[in-house]
């Protein structure tokens, strides 16, 4: 079994105290597709902003993410999880702007 970016991400940020307050919450979306939200809240990344980002492949193949409110959200095609999740994780490594 892999260990993905964003579940080695998530490790990273057990301090004792984040994990019980913020997190990741994952849905589905009814087009299909996943909806995911990942507190920023007291990581350094917490004040990051991401302007809207979209691909667009076909009806199926999508993403869109944005970071606001100290939070980094994803909208997805139901096979663009593990992607989206990547493109989390290197905004959230990237240095800032």
């Amino acid at each position: 079994m892999s260990i993905s970016p964003l579940e080695r991400w998530y490790a990273s940020q057990w301090n004792g105290d984040w994990e019980h307050s913020y997190g990741i919450r994952v849905d589905t979306l009814d087009n299909p597709g996943w909806s995911v939200k990942i507190d920023l809240r007291d990581t350094r990344k917490q004040d990051g902003v991401l302007e809207r980002k979209r691909i667009d492949r076909s009806e199926k193949d999508w993403i869109q993410c944005w970071a606001e409110k100290q939070q980094f959200r994803i909208a997805c095609g139901p096979l663009n999880l593990s992607e989206a999740g990547e493109m989390f994780v290197r905004w959230f490594d990237a240095e800032p702007d």
